[in-house]
């Protein structure tokens, strides 16, 4: 034994010594973890106004970190496999500080407007080039810190993984705090700014860590390593693939909760990062040494949990928000818990650790690819959800089923039940109808048997897969809605066009919110005849119809409209002959879908030759004559999930430069889970505008006239003509404690914390 050896372990047992490393490296990866997770809901709100607030920009931007995490993960690998310890340590700093020169962030030049078509790809492109070099950086970091941390011979190098539930606690942080704290606090210069910051001090951790591996001993990680993860075989390719599927279902199942949830509430960071800091919290868990929640435990909630969601779909849209929030992220809670827990069961020892991080976030890419990208492209509804939810039970481990001599007569069973009870659906009849009024029930029993397989038979897992495939289709065989239903997706969502039981009335629903209606057969049955009449929020009584009747009257000639957002075409009949109405639409599918007779007339009723302007209207209307409409209608919040960006100071300021001089602009502001109607009044003050609110219970839903909340905003109170005199409107002050929205600066939170509280819900 040379003479250095025995200084070499007593330098390495040195306490102070170890703690240091501990600390440094620990603070390293948390702040660059904290780094890594508050620049994606960052990033893509500075994003979302290029298309629209979609909610599938954050599917694609998920796509994008995803991608770019395998490629930060495969990075560390190579640069781990180098036996010159200086090498890495030169090359991944070069890296941060290259990277630090294009900060603050900024979406590059060329960049500032989407095309006509292929928006995924542009998006993926704009990603890249703006953000892409100092996210790969950070990306790198997880992997790379640790293999670092297992050659400075710590004590506990032999098992580093609990530095991954430290990396994670700072993402979920990041994520937590972003909704409650940074957004409502903070507009976005002031969060780049501090986001640099934070990039410029995770520099300094770094390159400490990197003074600290470099003063260890070349063998220090040979000192500490027990004999059996030295001799450990490598994972075999059966392994790592297992690795794969479990990394990619619960992230797969991510990307379509979040589609699920946000398509209802609001394209917003708010309800992006709820289901990620939960998906990262899992990991936080699973990786302690002691975990919180024991992994046996998680593998017996799972089942529950899958049937949970069965259960959930199976309710529709007859939920609130709580429960819609709630219930789902719950239950992909339990099952990434699950997934999760496998895959620190079957971790390798310390010198695969970085192959190991690479099969985890190729899966991860692979559940993203699937949900964010390919799935909307192939389906017509979104299927990703109940196709994720079947393959989570695949990822339960294999065991030996209890009653075997039973269990053999489980798939006949199961075929016939399939047969008894999806055959129906396809012939009308009163079994037919008797399933239909119980489907909640019956697809309840099915989900709940997939969890009775599990617990009580601990049956196959191929067993509980098929069980849950079968309550799946039942879901699509007895849909929620009353009537014929059909789908039509495009980037911008899921719209079903549904013809009631009667056929009497053409609905189009995005999610579960209505967002236009028409009525085709009279009470009698007999056919609708002549021009449509405008109804759900639109009916001449209600507060659309009464702003055009007031600013028809005040200007006693026809008039020139701008109207933002299509829908099923509806406000093209509440025009007159002679006036002039320009629509300004984002979603080319919407326009083909209002334009289809078979599914809507008001267009081809009333305006046959209707061109509207497709596109982002803060972007296309900006570009129309500066006072020339005297009325400008804002009706993008029909869906719950709205377009933020077009209800900031910014945004009234270009509606309100259109405006002839006695203009008003109109704002359709009803929505289940965000009270916006003071938003809208603080933009208009802030541009030296007078409001009045409109909010009234039609009483007439079963005729599908809605009940509505508008505002009017005016420069003066002889603009909005008879409404400033009339009791159903009410002129409104902005409040003076609650902050405007702008395009620097919105607060969701608050926005669904007084829809709550008011209990308009």
């Amino acid at each position: 034994m040379s003479l250095s050896e025995p200084s070499a372990a007593t330098d390495l047992s040195s306490d102070s010594r170890n703690r240091m490393v501990l600390v440094v490296y620990t603070a390293a990866i948390f702040v660059s973890a904290l780094l890594l997770f508050s620049v994606q809901p960052l990033f893509t709100k500075m994003v979302l106004p290029r298309l629209g607030g979609s909610p599938a920009v954050w599917s694609v931007a998920m796509v994008f970190f995803q991608s770019l995490l395998l490629g930060g993960y495969a990075y560390a690998h190579f640069l781990m496999q180098l036996r010159n310890r200086a090498v890495p340590v030169a090359v991944h700093l070069v890296l941060l500080v290259v990277a630090m020169l294009t900060l603050p962030l900024s979406i590059s030049n060329g960049w500032g407007e989407p095309p006509n078509s292929g928006y995924a790809i542009w998006l993926l492109g704009l990603f890249a080039v703006s953000i892409g070099l100092p996210f790969f950086a950070l990306a790198a970091n997880n992997p790379l810190l640790q293999a670092w941390f297992v050659r400075t011979g710590h004590p506990s190098g032999p098992d580093p993984y609990f530095l991954y539930a430290s990396s994670n606690i700072g993402s979920f942080l990041a994520l937590l705090s972003y909704p409650v704290l940074l957004e409502p606090m903070f507009t976005l210069r002031a969060q780049n700014l501090i986001w640099t910051g934070g990039y410029g001090l995770l520099i300094v951790l770094i390159a400490s860590c990197a003074i600290l591996l470099l003063r260890s001993p070349a063998n220090a990680a040979d000192l500490n390593m027990p004999a059996d993860d030295a001799d450990a075989p490598a994972p075999s390719w059966m392994t790592r693939a297992r690795w794969i599927f479990l990394a990619a279902v619960p992230s797969g199942l991510l990307i379509a909760v979040t589609a699920h949830i946000s398509t209802d509430v609001a394209a917003a960071p708010l309800l992006w990062v709820l289901p990620l800091s939960l998906y990262l919290l899992t990991w936080v868990l699973v990786f302690q040494s002691r975990p919180l929640l024991p992994h046996k435990w998680m593998l017996l909630a799972q089942p529950l949990a899958i049937a949970g969601v069965v259960v959930l779909l199976a309710f529709g849209g007859e939920q609130n928000l709580l429960l819609t929030l709630g219930g789902h992220q719950l239950c992909f809670f339990v099952i990434a818990m699950a997934c999760h827990g496998e895959l620190a069961r079957t971790r390798p020892a310390a010198k695969y650790l970085t192959g190991f991080y690479v099969a985890l976030s190729f899966g991860g890419m692979v559940g993203g690819l699937f949900a964010g990208l390919i799935a909307p492209f192939t389906f017509s509804w979104i299927a990703e959800y109940p196709i994720l939810l079947a393959l989570a039970a695949l990822c339960r481990p294999t065991g030996n089923e209890r009653l075997p001599r039973w269990s053999d007569w489980y798939w006949p069973f199961l075929a016939v039940l399939a047969v008894v009870l999806i055959a129906p659906s396809w012939s009308p009849g009163k079994v037919m109808h008797w399933l239909d009024d119980h489907r909640v029930w019956m697809i309840g029993a099915v989900g709940v048997l997939s969890a009775l397989l599990a617990l009580g038979l601990n049956a196959s897992r191929w067993k509980i897969f098929a069980t849950v495939v079968v309550a799946l289709v039942l879901l699509r065989a007895y849909p929620s809605d009353d009537g014929r239903v059909e789908t039509v997706r495009s980037f911008f969502g899921v719209h079903k066009i549904v013809v009631t039981s009667n056929g009497q009335y053409h609905v189009l629903m995005h999610g579960t919110t209505i967002h236009g209606a028409e009525k085709f057969k009279n009470d009698d049955g007999t056919p609708v005849i002549g021009r449509p009449e405008p109804i759900t929020y639109y009916h001449k009584d209600g507060g659309i119809g009464q702003a055009i009747t007031a600013v028809r009257e005040r200007k006693g000639a026809a008039l020139r409209v701008a109207v933002i957002g299509l829908g099923s075409g509806t406000l093209t009949c509440a025009s007159l002959p002679g006036e002039d109405w320009k629509f300004f639409e984002i979603d080319q599918t919407m326009v083909d879908t209002a334009r289809d007779p078979k599914y809507f007339t008001y267009i081809s009723k009333c305006e046959p030759d209707l061109k509207p302007v497709i596109g982002d209207a803060r972007l296309t209307f900006a570009r129309e004559p500066n006072g020339v409409y005297d009325l400008i209608i804002v009706d993008a919040y029909s869906s719950d999930a709205i377009p933020i960006h077009l209800a900031t100071e910014e945004a009234m300021e270009i509606y309100k430069e259109k405006l002839a001089p006695q203009g008003v602009v109109a704002m359709h502001v009803s929505n289940r889970h965000l009270e916006l109607s003071s938003v809208v009044v603080g933009i208009a003050d802030a541009n030296d505008m007078k409001s009045w609110v409109y909010s009234e219970d039609s009483g007439r839903e079963s005729e599908y006239i809605f009940s509505t909340s508008v505002v009017v905003s005016a420069r003066h109170e002889a603009d909005v003509g008879a409404l400033a005199s009339s009791d159903k409107w009410a002129e409104t002050e902005a409040e003076d404690h609650q902050r405007v929205w702008t395009d620097d600066y919105s607060n969701v939170l608050g926005a669904v914390w007084r829809r709550m509280r008011d209990g308009d819900q």
